[in-house]
């Protein structure tokens, strides 16, 4: 049975665009979900045109869990089953943790964790009932540090990381994959949301297209592997933490995202 539908979170810019193209450039049909409407059937419309597939748009906020239960509730009327599951929207917040905005840092979780977690409970127990599906989670070379002034963004993607690997193992023999992708710096709108643009020493970092991350990400999807990390300098740094003392890689860490002095 071949895997038709995919849903990708995040899908109006970024990773999650080049995601999408990607797989409709494959022949799956696709549901985009994201918060802007208008960018979505802009992309939705030129993506039917090139690649005569079908595509569902469906404009909302996923950090509100009701509106994942219509959209769940939505697709199962449509008769749309997903087959390929791509949890990619996320956001960062940068700052000092005690001085920033308070709802800002709850939403980044209830996005980053609580969404991701819950999309996959929905569509992994049906991929399950099915004994067929993919599953792939965009979390980031973050999660395998400590960051000050990102704390809780990186913490999300730990988070991400390792219930990827967990699941993954759970559901050995079920048909079902889960593979977690971990882009390093990335050209995309991430840091402009995160305010993390202007920071001198992120430049220096080389930072890969979203096009290029997609088609890594994509690709070990597709593989079923259990961990991608896209770029050879991005696997470098997952390996530093494991080899310098954390309390090392957090103070080097502290440096590259201290705010300015004002």
């Amino acid at each position: 049975m071949a895997l038709t539908t995919a849903l990708i979170t995040g899908a109006s810019s970024g990773i999650g665009y080049e995601i999408s193209k990607l797989l409709a450039e494959q022949g799956h049909d696709l549901v985009l979900v994201a918060r802007r409407e208008e960018h979505l059937n802009q992309f939705a419309a030129s993506l039917r045109k090139d690649f005569a597939i079908e595509v569902r748009v469906i404009a909302i906020d996923i950090t509100q869990l009701e509106k994942i239960d219509r959209l769940y509730d939505t697709l199962r009327k449509e008769n749309i089953p997903v087959d390929i599951l791509v949890n990619n929207a996320g956001l960062g917040v940068w700052g000092a943790f005690t001085a920033n905005d308070t709802d800002a840092e709850i939403n980044q979780i209830q996005l980053n964790i609580t969404a991701l977690t819950y999309l996959t409970k929905l569509f992994a127990t049906d991929m399950v009932k099915r004994g067929l599906g993919k599953i792939l989670n965009i979390a980031s070379v973050a999660g395998f540090m400590p960051s000050p002034y990102m704390a809780v963004y990186n913490a999300s993607k730990a988070y991400v990381v390792s219930f990827s690997e967990a699941l993954r193992v759970e559901l050995k023999g079920t048909g079902v994959s889960v593979t977690v992708s971990c882009p390093g710096p990335t050209a995309s709108e991430f840091h402009q949301t995160a305010g993390t643009d202007n920071l001198k020493l992120l430049k220096l970092l080389p930072a890969m297209s979203c096009e290029q991350v997609a088609r890594v990400s994509v690709a070990g999807m597709h593989k079923r592997k259990a961990l991608v990390v896209p770029g050879v300098i991005n696997r470098v740094m997952t390996l530093l933490p494991r080899i310098a003392p954390r309390w090392l890689v957090a103070f080097t860490l502290k440096l590259i995202f201290k705010p300015p002095k004002r």
